[in-house]
């Protein structure tokens, strides 16, 4: 679990738990809506957070279609090799792509991610899903859109957008992943630029 510190820049909570809950609630009924209903859907989230987005995402699809077994339609689909910044960025650590039993051929795959910013995450999400398998439709689900975009992608399912500067830091914290002072978080926080 990752210790959320006092931000050192001026910040302001854009969404807190509860908002952050109805938007997942909100981003479940339409991937459910917009597919027609649960059959062939797989959530694949992209670490770090968006693996814990989708698992919330599952529940909540479950809890409206009592066919779907959650942990059945979850995975998580690790990017970092397909990234085209690794030699402008930090070391990253790799994370395990977990896949569902039932794969992703044919299938209509919805990825999770909490923040779309120049799309260049999602972009290296496609084609990792094309070096695993040949989904019938990709879909993109993203807690906050904050624009900026520095390629052709945008998201179908989106639940804040959230107009930024480009100087502008947007921190997504999740319980599953983050604490303030041991207590588990849920909250976006956009920091000033420096």
């Amino acid at each position: 679990m990752t210790e959320v510190t006092s931000a050192q820049l001026p910040s302001r909570v854009v969404l807190n738990q509860a908002d952050i809950d109805r938007a997942l609630t909100r981003i479940a009924h339409e991937i459910l809506e917009s597919n027609k209903g649960s059959q062939d859907l797989v959530l694949l989230g992209i670490p770090r957070r968006g693996y814990p987005l989708a698992v919330r995402l599952a529940n909540k699809i479950a809890a409206a279609d009592p066919s779907v077994d959650a942990a059945v339609i979850v995975g998580q689909l690790d990017v970092t090799m397909f990234r085209d910044d690794l030699s402008h960025q930090p070391t990253r650590p790799l994370h395990r792509t977990r896949l569902p039993l039932s794969g992703i051929d044919n299938k209509v795959v919805v990825l999770i991610d909490d923040v779309l910013y120049s799309g260049r995450t999602i972009r290296a999400a496609l084609d990792a899903l094309v070096d695993i398998g040949r989904p019938r439709i990709v879909r993109l689900a993203v807690l906050v859109d904050r624009g900026h975009r520095e390629l052709p992608i945008r998201a179908d399912h989106v639940g804040k957008n959230l107009p930024t500067s480009s100087s502008e830091k947007v921190r997504v914290h999740l319980e599953e992943l983050d604490s303030v002072d041991g207590v588990p978080v849920n909250e976006v926080v956009i920091e000033a630029g420096a």
